[in-house]
Order: C-alpha cells, then structure tokens, then sequence
C-alpha cells in the first residue's frame, strides 16, 4: 500500500499523452501510472491532455465541465471545451476539445513527418490550461507539465497571467521525458503566443534563431526533473544536452533525476490480462506457453529451443535501429529469432520489414501500436534488446524484469542505472549491457547472454 505523504497538495498533471488512451511511448505509460500512485498517497490530483481522435475511439464516458470559452491564439480567440472522463485509480481526467486541433489519425503527425501545425496545435494546448484554471474547473497548487508539447505553461504563469490573483501561487514542475524533442518552431509562430518579443533571446526561449517550447519550460518552471541520474547529468554534457546543456547547467540547482517508475498492476506475469499463461519465478511453466503464443502471433516455427530476441520500441535513430540493421545478419547466424512490435519513421519500416522477407522463418515483424502485444512480446520473449544511442529512462527494460525476460542494453541513461551487468564469477547481475556503441559490441554481448 502506498505511504500517505504529510501534506495532501492538489496538483494538475499536464500532459500530451497517456496511456492506454493515446500515447506514443515511455512519457504515455508514466501519465498513465504516475496520476493513481500520487492519489493513493493522498493527492488530490487530476490529469488533463488534448481530446484526441485515439481518445474518442476508446469510447470512454465524457461529459462537459462548464461553458465553451475563448482562448487566445495571436491575434484572434479560439473556442475551447474541457470534457471531464475518468482514469484508473478514479483519477478525474479533462480533456481539451478542439477537433481541427486533435481530431487526427496521428497524435503529432504521420510515419512521413510531423504535422506542419503542431506549433499552432499546442500552443493552444498550453495557453487553454491557464484559462481553464481561471474558470475554476479546478485550482492546483502545482502544475506538473510534461516535455515540449506543455513547456510555454510555466512562461504563461509568470508572464501573461502574473497578475491574476486566480493564478497566483501556483508552483510549477517541468519533467524533459527526452531532452532530443524540443518543439522547435520558427520565429514567425511567435505572434500565436501572445508572449513579448523580448522573450526571444537567448536568456528567454529563442534557440538559434527559432522558438524551443522545451528551452520554455526549462527557463520558467520552478523545477525540472528528468527520469534517471544518470540522464541528469548526460543532459549537462555538450554530448547529449542537445545544445541546452549550458541551459541545464544555469539551472542545475532546481534540476533532479528521478528514476521512473512502472504500474505492477498492469505488468505483472503472475495477474497480466493480455497474455496466455501466467507465471512467477517459482511457477516458470506459464512462459513457456506464452513463448508459444508469441511464436505464433508471428507465424514462426514452433521451436522452443531457439531463443527468441523481442524488441518493442519507436523506429528512430535514438533507439538504435541502425545498430540493429547493422547487426541483424550475423545475429540471425548466432541461430535466434527475432519478433519486433514498432511504430515510427517510415525508412525503418520498410527496412524491417525487408529483414522480415528475406528472413521469414526468424523475424517477426509488426508495425503497428498493439498494447496487448506488447504485454505479449515482454513476457514470451527469451531476451529483451534495447541498444538506444541515449535512453533517458526506458521502461521496457524494467518491464522485463518483472517477467524474467533479459535484458541486453548499451550503458546509456536510465539503461545504465537500472541493469547491471551479470558476472559469471559472482553469480550478480539483472541482465547484459554493452558500452560502446557499435554493432561488434551488441553481438558480443548477445553471445555472453546466449551462453
């Protein structure tokens, strides 16, 4: 049972996705987990993200909260209505409606690129959460915001409404889920803001001569956090800051690395929903069974003695997909198979699904966003592969984990603190991590896992 904290504090956690309503990954599935857990402490906490086309497929129940009411974009107003829904956990959940904003196929844009007017599109977002809170949907204390998509809030609160006695008071905490996705915009979107010229400067949220809503949020918030230690202090490097290191740096006093956390609930083999059979380290049999199932999610032979490789992930650059095309040939001769669950840029798509066509009885490919499947890969999987360039936390890995499944990671971020590299001599370790970055290095340390 979860501790009740001193103090209940009321808190509006503002996000572009959450999990399983819309979500395109890691920063969907903490939405998703972080909400109930602060309310088992005695929160009083309540999430709001945009009403998106994937939300209102779920069919879950919304009701309006309130009249519709204006938002400023420039120099006109856009209408706006907050439905009001429910999480789990009894989390209420309020949604921003604005259908030519949200009411897409995509949350940010197709496989081909992003939508050209994302810029528009949360800037809205970010200047309707003052508006609601003026019109008394609900008062926080603290505004948690959440990467790009949310990062003009803060610079809102201390700007435009810094008058506003109904706004007064409110604290804010900026978490950079992945410091590489900055919602860069050009400098002409800056009217749509409403924000003075003189906050684009380098002291303010210009960067290199366009508009970052991420260097916002970094500047104004009264915290920023990020999801390990050891991403903390990558993000502080010219390596990995993304060229807002010297940001990070000036603001080091107020910036922490808090590792994320996973919903046990919802990923746990001995009680998960989603897969064939269920297991615990002292009943092993259930995996075994859901090796089968996956094995025929794919339609790969049914051999149980092969090791099979998963990887659930986004197809980007990040996540090492170029390590793994790299690599796939002499992987494949190692004698495994190898089942992938992704969505993302098209170039890897078709790579992968070359792969699959050249090698039909070991690789299973799926490129699709399937939360059942993915439950299914993690659990029936023999090895879990996360080569990612830089991982701010992931989650997968720790996911596996819990269904014993082995992860096999290069030392990066929130890889590096959460595996530890087993040691044959000790008997210690949680899994296999590689330290260089390189396609030689992710198959020798899969050879040390396979033995």
């Amino acid at each position: 049972m979860a501790r009740r904290t001193a103090r209940a504090r009321k808190i509006l956690y503002v996000t572009p996705e959450v999990a399983p309503l819309a979500t395109t990954g890691g920063l969907g599935d903490v939405a998703g987990a972080l909400p109930p857990t602060l309310r088992a402490l005695g929160h009083d906490v309540r999430v709001v993200m945009p009403y998106y086309r994937a939300v209102k497929e779920k069919g879950i129940a919304v009701q309006p909260v309130g009249s519709v009411f204006p938002v400023p974009l420039g120099e006109r107003n856009e209408s706006c209505q907050i439905l009001q829904a429910e999480m789990q956990g009894g989390v209420p959940l309020y949604l921003v409606q604005k259908d030519k904003y949200y009411d897409r196929e995509f949350l940010y844009g197709p496989p081909q690129g992003d939508y050209p007017d994302n810029a528009e599109r949360f800037i809205f977002f970010c200047r309707a959460i003052p508006e609601m809170v003026r019109r008394e949907v609900f008062h926080p204390e603290v505004i948690h915001a959440n990467d790009w998509q949310t990062g003009l809030i803060p610079v809102y609160l201390k700007t435009l409404y810094r008058e506003d006695p109904r706004l007064q008071g409110i604290k804010t905490v900026f978490t950079i889920h992945n410091l590489a996705y900055q919602g860069l915009f050009w400098y002409f979107d800056l009217p749509l803001t409403g924000l003075p010229p003189s906050l684009f400067s380098p002291e303010g949220i210009e960067f290199y001569g366009k508009i970052s809503l991420m260097k916002a949020g970094i500047v104004f918030a009264d915290v920023i956090n990020t999801v390990s230690k050891k991403y903390r202090e990558e993000i502080q490097t010219e390596a990995f800051g993304c060229g807002l290191d010297g940001v990070l740096r000036a603001r080091r006093h107020v910036l922490y690395g808090i590792l994320n956390g996973v919903d046990y609930q919802e990923w746990n083999p001995a009680t998960d929903r989603y897969i064939v059979a269920h297991y615990d380290p002292e009943h092993l049999e259930g995996k075994r069974l859901c090796k089968q199932d996956l094995l025929s999610w794919y339609g790969l032979p049914q051999d149980e003695e092969k090791p099979v490789i998963g990887m659930v992930t986004r197809l980007v650059e990040q996540k090492g997909c170029d390590l793994v095309a790299e690599a796939m040939d002499r992987l494949l001769a190692l004698g495994v198979s190898f089942v992938l669950l992704a969505t993302g840029e098209e170039r890897y798509q078709q790579l992968f699904q070359t792969l699959r066509q050249r090698y039909p009885a070991q690789v299973g490919v799926r490129i699709e966003f399937n939360h059942a499947l993915a439950h299914k890969v993690v659990a029936g999987a023999d090895m879990l592969l996360m080569p990612s360039r830089f991982e701010p936390c992931g989650l997968t890995q720790i996911y596996a984990l819990k269904y014993g499944t082995i992860p096999v990671v290069h030392a990066t971020g929130g890889l590096d603190d959460t595996i530890q590299n087993y040691k044959v001599k000790t008997g210690r370790g949680n899994g296999f991590k590689f330290q260089e970055y390189s396609a030689t290095a992710l198959l020798q340390k899969v050879e040390e896992a396979l033995t």
